[in-house]
């Protein structure tokens, strides 16, 4: 997985939302898994913005629409969608961001702004290959979190 913390720099989005909906369609259809409405509601909730949603946030936006309003239906849908990788649970925020690179193996890292709310993700756990293998420590799982200001914040911040 490329490092390309895109959720920072300026990008086409409309092309970045349509490829994880076409990776997430393809996805699916290969693993014989149904993209229902409401999964695939959800994933372009998410990736309307590259800011991280709470569940309720996203069960909020689901009522509105006549999609459902118990919290079961956000919860299934979000499970579905980060058993699958094309959602990540960001532990810090407990709340949810749309997969930069769907259908990826990776262990992502992620730059949460703290001023704006814009989370990017990155790959950094190669780093932690080497002191794994020399130590004969085998990683099941990274979840890294970093918590700082974006490019754009920090430019405001200084006028």
């Amino acid at each position: 997985m490329p490092n390309d913390p895109r959720a920072f720099a300026r990008h086409d989005h409309a092309t970045c939302v349509r490829s994880a909906l076409d990776a997430a369609d393809r996805l699916c259809a290969a693993k014989g898994l149904q993209l229902t409405p409401v999964r695939r509601r959800v994933l372009e909730i998410l990736l309307e913005t590259h800011a991280a949603m709470g569940a309720y946030d996203v069960l909020a936006r689901l009522d509105a629409e006549g999609l459902g309003s118990k919290p079961p239906v956000a919860y299934r849908a979000l499970s579905f969608l980060v058993d699958q990788g094309f959602v990540h649970r960001i532990e810090r925020l407990n709340a949810f961001i749309a997969c930069a690179h769907p259908g990826a193996s990776h262990d992502p890292a992620f730059m949460i702004c703290r001023a704006c709310g814009t989370v990017a993700e990155a790959e950094v756990t190669a780093a932690l290959a080497q002191p794994a293998a020399i130590s004969g420590f085998q990683i099941e799982q990274t979840v890294i979190e970093a918590e700082g200001l974006c490019p754009s914040c920090q430019t405001g911040a200084a006028a």
